[in-house]
């Protein structure tokens, strides 16, 4: 079983992959970014064709296979506390249990997993997935296997996902891999290696094959969509040396964006992680221009002070960002954005924290994703600054951004109350098995009585009440979309 457990969420899958003729079991489990989610339903595949099925059961796997996240300790203390796991079950229940180590935990750590995790057999980074069939041969040979090389060139393009964290209505679409930003505080270059794009007419065949197999919504996915460029193969830096006529007919995100919404016109297209160096207006007008575009843009600022800004070597400042905010709203009145931040970064004083506050109540935003700074080993801020605040500070200073955040979300779902929004029903509601759960355009959960309704079904909702996170309503009909 894929479960998705990060420091925010929690949940499970709905789909098992169960292909006749296959005889081993594969027990797969997820941890950190949506990417890790996709990345796994990509070895899914892989490992569909080397006699894999997926299981739910632990205890009755041949293979057990961790997909890990680096993004901060508490993620990767994580992961080791279900190793410890893995290892009881293969002590005790199955003694031929494999496991394998996957992501950015593995990249990270290499040959050191094998050292200090004597239940590992094998330890893949994000780019060496094809390479499972040959890693995993070598581990029934009896010997550990490694391979963590990264690739200026793999985009698993050419593979056909296994949808196992899906509820047959929403899917990730990965269009990007890696990072070259080399923010101070972030291992994903380091880990997810130099910043690729995937070919665009590879990406729209998978939104088309979604749309044919009942799919009504993708996200699409990369490190930094908005770096997304697509000029015939090959590292980004590259392009400045292309020709013109490569030049001419390159494809960048606000070009995907528009193919997307073309291609499927009734599926809705959201899009995930956004820059704010990145982001360009051509891609918001792109938004307003294409009704299926879900008015939500995720757009991370870490901090709201320009002094740590820049030894986060962030490229932006507040007042960049504010006027980028200014934009967006003046072109999409109702776009929802939402926020990562980081609290406690080194050196950050009291006057640096108030500034994230101040720039937190000029936006005001929908939600957000908190959280203290955790050094990361190999990183420049973890080689070159002191983790010099205060742990108690810095929680302090969480909770109280936390609290703010609050306040900012009730705010604005307040502003849709008596209002008609569309939902496209994902699920049951975790309160009431009488209720549906869907979210709007604006990426905000939404829940109303089941009636003849159904997953999959766009319906507009008259919005009767609502919590800081969550609307209430009652259906008055499908939406056009269905």
């Amino acid at each position: 079983m894929e479960k998705i457990i990060d420091e925010n969420k929690q949940g499970e899958t709905l789909v098992l992959n169960q292909k006749e003729g296959n005889k081993r079991k594969l027990f797969i489990e997820s941890y950190g970014c949506a990417m890790n989610f996709s990345d796994s339903e990509i070895v899914a595949s892989i490992m569909s064709k080397q006699g894999f099925n997926t299981t739910q059961n632990l205890e009755d796997a041949d293979l057990v296979l961790v997909n890990t996240c680096s993004i901060r300790d508490k993620a990767e203390q994580t992961v080791r506390k279900r190793l410890e796991k893995y290892n009881a079950v293969k002590r005790d229940h199955n003694p031929k249990m494999k496991v394998g180590v996957l992501g950015c935990m593995a990249e990270r750590l290499k040959t050191k997993f094998l050292e200090e995790e004597k239940i590992v057999d094998l330890v893949v980074g994000p780019d060496a997935y094809k390479d499972l069939p040959n890693l995993l041969a070598e581990v029934d040979e009896g010997r550990e296997a490694i391979n963590v090389i990264l690739s200026k060139e793999e985009t698993y393009g050419d593979i056909s996902p296994v949808r196992l964290n899906s509820n047959g209505v929403t899917a990730f679409v990965s269009i990007t891999r890696g990072c070259d930003n080399m923010c101070t505080f972030c291992v994903v270059p380091f880990t997810r290696g130099r910043e690729r794009s995937r070919d665009p007419q590879s990406i729209i065949e998978e939104i088309n094959d979604l749309w044919n197999n009942g799919y009504k919504e993708v996200t699409l996915l990369g490190q930094n969509v908005d770096s997304y460029l697509w000029y015939g193969g090959g590292l980004k830096k590259d392009f400045i040396k292309a020709s013109d006529i490569q030049k001419a007919t390159a494809v960048n995100f606000s070009n995907l964006l528009e193919l997307c919404a073309k291609a499927q016109p009734k599926m809705r297209i959201r899009f995930s992680t956004s820059n704010p160096q990145d982001l360009t207006l051509d891609v918001v007008h792109t938004m307003a221009k294409y009704q299926n575009i879900c008015n939500h843009i995720h757009l991370p600022v870490q901090s709201g002070s320009n002094r740590i800004l820049k030894e986060m070597n962030r490229l932006h400042t507040r007042e960049e960002y504010m006027a980028l905010i200014d934009n967006i709203r003046k072109i999409i009145p109702d776009c929802a954005i939402s926020q990562d931040m980081i609290v406690g970064f080194p050196t950050e004083t009291e006057e640096d924290f108030q500034d994230t506050v101040s720039l937190m109540n000029y936006v005001q935003y929908h939600f957000g994703y908190m959280f203290t700074y955790s050094e990361r080993p190999g990183t420049m801020a973890g080689r070159n600054m002191k983790d010099d605040i205060p742990e108690e500070t810095k929680k302090r200073r969480l909770q109280d951004i936390v609290d703010l955040q609050r306040i900012h979300s009730e705010i604005r779902t307040k502003k849709w109350l008596n209002k008609t929004v569309e939902v496209l029903i994902e699920k049951e509601s975790k309160k009431s098995n009488k209720q549906w759960s869907g979210r709007t355009s604006q990426n905000t959960v939404c829940v109303f009585p089941k009636g003849t309704y159904k997953i999959g079904d766009f319906v507009n909702v008259k919005v009767t009440d609502c919590t800081s996170a969550t609307l209430i309503g009652e259906a008055i009909g499908y939406s056009e979309n269905n």
